[in-house]
């Protein structure tokens, strides 16, 4: 049996995803709605991450104004998250063409038609998937990297809710792009666990959620940090996965789905800006709670600096430790 034996250190040339985004550390923040603004971003960055702004809550304007502070705030790499399901996609598109942004994550719907578009403006682009065929498809557009994401991750998740531990090995046989993990990792020895299934990097979007820097309610913070195993669930299943923590609205949800409501009450259910509800400004019961399925183990809401360097010392100590485990 092979054991992982790589490092994370500050030669770039150890590693793909390190050396594609001039990063030291092979640990991406996710660009999450409500949570990650240019405060969180920038402080992944110069922590010696890829901190990204999540464009997909902002207004062309907003984004504009994090995307200028981003630039004051940090000299490092940094990127912008964008679903392609955006309703003014080609305005956003056009920003991050106007702002000379260098690195784009895309997700939420097939990267074919945008990549050749960024590629063309000089920038690097990584696109999120949920299965190993999505893997194919995104060699056959030219993306530099993916990220797969396992169904234990917060908010929208794939439709065949594949485990990390199931989708990392199984997207590594299928494709050579320098690949990411994402879902259910928030410490260094689950980074490690993803690397030695073929990860390259690990990008972690709970974590940094519940940091100092994002912008969350710290009513929604506080809320996450009490929470135990099995108070998340994956729902919305006919709209879109989506894994929330358990509250009144949830209830509502729940109710309808196990009785077989139709799309249309489900959207009337959820009704307007309900992620913004719950995230940005903190209303626990009638408001969209996303957050991972790892949220029960963080129990502190931690600065950024403190979180990535307890990441490196937890997955120096694992690689350690790894080294005397012999069969």
């Amino acid at each position: 049996m092979t054991i992982f034996t790589g490092t994370i250190n500050k030669d770039m040339e150890d590693n793909r995803i390190t050396k594609l985004f001039g990063i030291q550390y092979p640990i991406i923040q996710g660009g999450m709605v409500w949570c990650s603004g240019w405060r969180l971003a920038a402080a992944v960055s110069n922590a010696g991450g890829l901190g990204l702004l999540g464009s997909g809550s902002m207004h062309p304007e907003t984004l504009v104004e994090h995307i200028h502070k981003m630039k004051e705030a940090t000299d490092k790499p940094w990127g912008v998250n964008v679903p392609l399901m955006y309703p003014e996609i080609d305005k956003l598109i056009q920003i991050l063409i106007d702002e000379k942004v260098k690195i784009v994550f895309t997700s939420a719907k097939s990267p074919k038609q945008y990549t050749p578009i960024l590629h063309d403006n000089g920038m690097i682009v990584t696109h999120v998937i949920a299965g190993s065929k999505f893997a194919l498809k995104c060699e056959e557009v030219g993306v530099d990297a993916i990220v797969a994401e396992g169904f234990e991750a917060g908010g929208h998740n794939g439709k065949d809710e594949s485990t990390t531990m199931t989708l990392i090995p199984q997207v590594r046989k299928s494709s050579s792009l320098p690949l990411i993990a994402a879902g259910g990792i928030a410490s260094g020895k689950s980074m490690y666990a993803a690397m030695a299934l073929g990860a390259e990097g690990v990008q972690i979007g709970t974590l940094f959620a519940l940091s100092q820097e994002s912008s969350a309610a710290e009513a929604f913070k506080n809320r996450c940090i009490s929470l135990n195993e099995g108070d998340t669930m994956l729902c919305l299943k006919k709209i879109s996965p989506t894994r929330l923590i358990k509250n009144a609205l949830y209830e509502k949800i729940n109710e309808a789905e196990n009785r077989g409501a139709a799309i249309e009450e489900l959207r009337n259910i959820l009704g307007q800006a309900a992620a913004k509800r719950g995230i940005f400004e903190g209303d626990l019961e009638n408001g969209e709670l996303e957050i991972g399925q790892i949220v029960s183990s963080i129990k502190e809401i931690l600065p950024v600096k403190e979180i990535m360097e307890n990441l490196v010392s937890d997955f120096k100590v694992t690689q350690e430790r790894m080294k005397s485990i012999q069969l």
